[in-house]
């Protein structure tokens, strides 16, 4: 009877760790994340967010476009890590010695406004 209950809760716990945690992130404020979105990541990232800057011309991979479905499904956290690192080999740089993790929330929260989550894709 033990190694019974012991199974099934272990199967339990299994199922409930592998469960798709929702995407969910630190209080943003959209309006001071639009003046920061502006200055900083429209030339690239377009100011509607649908990665076609002005700047796009000149950059070898083309920047995200936050409106796309491949954009739309990640997390906020991997938005904020990308935000913060910068992305491995494009000119998507870190932001981590420019602005305070609540800015980056803050553009987070902004580009959530133009592009919400969409796990579905």
């Amino acid at each position: 009877m033990k190694a019974r209950l012991f199974s099934v809760l272990t199967v339990a716990m299994v199922l409930l760790m592998s469960a798709p945690m929702p995407a969910v992130s630190q209080q943003g404020a959209p309006k001071e994340g639009k003046a920061l979105y502006e200055r900083h990541c429209a030339g690239c990232h377009g100011v509607a967010g649908d990665g076609l800057g002005p700047t796009i011309n000149d950059l070898i991979v083309p920047p995200a476009d936050f409106r796309s479905p491949k954009s739309r499904i990640k997390t906020d956290m991997e938005l904020y890590l990308a935000i913060k690192y910068g992305v491995l080999f494009s000119p998507m740089h870190g932001w981590a010695d420019r602005l305070s993790d609540q800015e980056i929330w803050d553009v987070l929260s902004y580009i959530r406004s133009l592009a919400p989550f969409d796990p579905i894709g």
